[in-house]
C-alpha cells in the first residue's frame, strides 16, 4: 500500500487544503471570541457551582462546527438546541432511573441518537452532553432536571447567539443555512449549457437516500458543488458538446 493511501486512511487526506489561511484564523479567533464570552458569562451568574459542572464540555465541539462547519446541516440551530437538550434530559432520566452505572450510559446515548434522528437535530455533540449528566459528578447529579433547563440551556443559548453574531460578520459566511445557493448558482443557470445533465435538488435528495448512512451536506450545497466542477471542468477542457 503507498505512502499516498495511507494518509488518505489515517489522516482523511488534504481535506482543509481549500481553505485560506484568512479563513483558518477567522473560526480559530471566532471559536476563542466565543468561550471567552461564555466563561465570563458564567463566571459573572454564578449560579454557585464551579466552572467546571457550568460550562458544559460538549459546547467546545459545537463551537468546532459552527464556525468550521457553519453550512452543516448538523450545525444549523435546531439541531444544536434539540441535540444538546433533548439529550442532557434523556441523560438525566437514564441517571435518576437506572442504578447500573453502564448500562445507563450507554442506553443514555443510544435513546440520545434515535431522539436526534427521530426530531431531526442530529449533533454530535449531544452525545456527549447526555454523558455529562451521568459522569458530571454529584453535584451535576443533584441538580437533576435543572441541568437541562438552566446549565445547558444557557450553554446553548450563548454559543448560538455567538454563532449567529459572528458568522453574520464574517465575510462569505450563510448561518443559519437557509437552503440558499451560493451566489455563483444564478449566473450558472443563467448560462445556456445544455451538453450537461441539468440536475436539481430534488435528484441530489434522491441520491442522498441511496447513501449509506447521513450525509452532511445539503443539496443546494450539492448543486453549487457540482456547477463549480462543470466550470472546472470546460475551462480544463474536459467537457465538451459531444459528452
Amino acid at each position: 500500500m503507498s505512502l499516498t493511501k495511507l494518509s488518505t486512511i489515517f489522516m482523511g487526506g488534504e481535506q482543509s487544503t481549500h481553505i485560506s489561511i484568512s479563513d483558518k484564523v477567522i473560526s480559530s479567533f471566532a471559536a476563542f471570541f466565543t468561550i471567552l464570552i461564555l466563561v465570563k458569562e458564567i463566571e459573572y451568574m454564578s449560579l454557585g457551582l464551579s466552572l467546571n459542572h457550568l460550562i458544559v464540555a460538549s459546547m467546545g465541539a459545537t463551537t468546532f462546527l459552527v464556525f468550521v462547519a457553519p453550512h452543516s446541516p448538523m450545525a444549523q440551530p435546531w439541531p444544536i438546541i434539540g441535540g444538546h437538550i433533548v439529550s442532557s434530559a434523556i441523560g438525566v432520566g437514564c441517571s435518576l432511573w437506572l442504578d447500573n452505572v453502564p448500562v445507563s450510559a450507554a442506553m443514555a446515548v443510544s435513546l440520545s441518537v434515535f431522539a436526534m434522528y427521530w426530531l431531526r437535530c442530529l449533533h454530535p455533540p449531544g452525545t456527549a452532553t447526555t454523558l455529562t449528566a451521568i459522569f458530571g459528578g454529584a453535584e451535576i447529579q443533584a441538580l437533576e432536571w435543572q441541568f437541562c433547563y438552566e446549565i445547558v440551556a444557557i450553554n446553548v443559548i450563548t454559543i448560538l447567539a455567538m454563532a449567529l453574531v459572528m458568522n453574520y460578520l464574517i465575510p462569505n459566511r450563510r448561518y443559519p443555512w437557509l437552503h440558499s445557493h451560493h451566489p455563483h448558482h444564478e449566473k450558472f443557470s443563467q448560462t445556456n449549457k445544455q451538453y450537461y445533465p441539468q440536475l436539481k435538488e430534488e435528484d441530489f435528495a434522491w441520491a442522498k437516500s441511496k447513501a449509506d448512512g447521513f450525509v452532511d451536506i445539503n443539496e443546494e450545497e450539492l448543486i453549487d458543488l457540482y456547477e463549480f466542477a462543470i466550470e472546472h471542468a470546460l475551462k480544463q477542457k474536459r467537457v465538451s458538446v459531444d459528452d
